[in-house]
């Protein structure tokens, strides 16, 4: 029996809030003028890609008290930027991340509705939660919400703006003109939601959108997470993008869903992916060696060795050796935001070893063996070999395609549009023109069913 081929899914982030974005790059441009994000969005639409990603950050980050100012440290409103590409885009999907720890549903429900209506089709939610202080100190309830209560209220959460939605029919706005007709249903945007986290009831002032309900990606590696994607979400993403790990991944979250009622092809796997592109394989070698060393600059290394080592050190050399002394436990951090947890869960002893040896067997400054580590690309080499990895990864179940994130912004994608896309192309493993109008069909995702043809099979 022939296997069949996977066709895989390529999507776009436009990169920021983090050090792998080259910003200090002579081809970098800006991470606020409209046109960098217009830019962006064209490249990835002639790529024919399925979707633009957009990331949060609900709070600057900060290192020994000071704003931590060697990343690119924010963006505008993410509504705001998704909500003005649906004009001047015709097809890629449109992805944002909102938190569901620091906002309301009715207002989510309304914005990624309206986004929906307006881009005829092509939005997508994002969902993610948080409960530290830190970032809550930007809002009227900061700090309340416990850890382990964050899955909790993303569920009821989900949950609510799910009843917002759905709460429209399709037939619900009737507009005849000739009959004078306006409504179909005196129901229509009717919702009562009583629970833990929230306590609602009224009219939803947007009626059901292009799509149904809008497409809801999930970016939890936790075991709590992976079970709210398997149940609720039509796509994940994952930082595991290649090899044994990411099928290992891809098994598990696939195997979960059967327990909520599931097929395996209604959520898809899409790992973050990073790419460099060279005429000649020893070309792209060495590029992605310069890039690491770009995207871990001396300041960056010091300061990713003082959030590990949680200790402030002033008068460290980066490209000396690591600290004498092993890192510094403790409740409280010398960073806060999103830098304190780069370490991904692990020990900090463990990965303190872990660069110690590396450095110690290839004979590397502590800023190589920091770049070594955390700037490891996924995907090296010429067009034809980058064409290659991806396409075997995806064929060997590590994902079900990748979301790109080029380290310039907004050139950085081009290449890969240009000479990485005709080959997938060219192969047969990736279209050559969208074939249909809405997110939900460029991702092979099926329509929600009609609220009321829900109620009436439950009955």
């Amino acid at each position: 029996m022939t296997e069949t081929t996977k066709q895989l899914h390529l999507a776009a982030h436009f990169p920021g809030v983090n050090n792998t974005t080259v910003w200090s790059a002579p081809e970098s441009g800006s991470h606020i003028e409209f046109d960098s994000f217009t830019r962006f969005a064209r490249d990835a639409e002639r790529g024919k890609f399925d979707f633009l990603f957009l990331a949060e950050g609900l709070r600057l980050r900060e290192q020994n008290g000071e704003i931590y100012d060697l990343d690119v440290v924010g963006r505008p409103d993410t509504f705001t930027i998704l909500t003005a590409l649906a004009a001047v885009t015709e097809r890629i999907g449109l992805t944002g991340t909102i938190n569901s720890t620091f906002n309301e549903p009715f207002d989510v429900a309304r914005q990624f509705a309206s986004l929906d209506h307006l881009s005829a089709g092509r939005a997508a939610w994002n969902v993610v939660t948080s409960w530290d202080a830190f970032t809550g100190e930007n809002f009227r309830r900061g700090g309340y919400l416990a850890e382990e209560d964050r899955y909790d209220r993303a569920r009821s959460f989900l949950a609510a703006v799910t009843e917002l939605w759905d709460s429209w029919s399709a037939d619900d706005l009737v507009a005849d003109q000739e009959s004078g007709t306006f409504l179909g249903s005196a129901d229509a945007g009717a919702y009562s939601v009583h629970d833990r986290f929230f306590d609602i009831e009224g009219r939803f002032t947007v009626p059901r959108t292009p799509q149904g309900r809008p497409v809801i990606f999930q970016a939890g590696d936790s075991d709590q997470g992976r079970d709210f994607a398997a149940a609720k979400a039509d796509a994940i993403f994952s930082r595991h993008a290649t090899g044994e790990d990411a099928r290992a991944f891809y098994r598990d979250v696939k195997g979960r869903l059967r327990g909520f009622g599931r097929r395996p092809d209604e959520l898809l796997v899409l790992p973050a992916a990073t790419f460099v592109i060279g005429d000649t394989e020893a070309d792209a070698v060495e590029l992605s060696r310069e890039v690491r060393l770009a995207q871990v600059s001396p300041a960056t290394a010091v300061r990713f060795i003082e959030q590990l080592w949680n200790t402030p050190l002033p008068d460290f050399d980066p490209d000396g050796a690591f600290p004498s002394f092993d890192p510094v436990p403790g409740e409280s951090t010398v960073s806060k935001g999103r830098a304190s947890v780069r370490m991904f869960g692990r020990s900090a002893l463990d990965l303190a070893a872990q660069w110690r040896a590396a450095a110690a067997t290839d004979g590397l400054s502590a800023r190589e063996a920091v770049a070594n580590s955390f700037g490891r690309h996924a995907f090296v080499g010429t067009a034809e070999s980058v064409a290659t990895q991806i396409d075997n990864e995806v064929q060997a179940d590590a994902a079900d395609g990748y979301i790109l994130v080029p380290h310039v912004t907004p050139g950085g994608l081009a290449p890969f549009v240009d000479r990485v896309v005709p080959i997938l192309q060219e192969r047969g493993v990736f279209r050559s023109e969208y074939e249909g109008a809405t997110l939900r069909e460029h991702l092979g995702l099926r329509h929600p069913a009609e609220p009321r043809d829900r109620d009436a099979a439950a009955s």
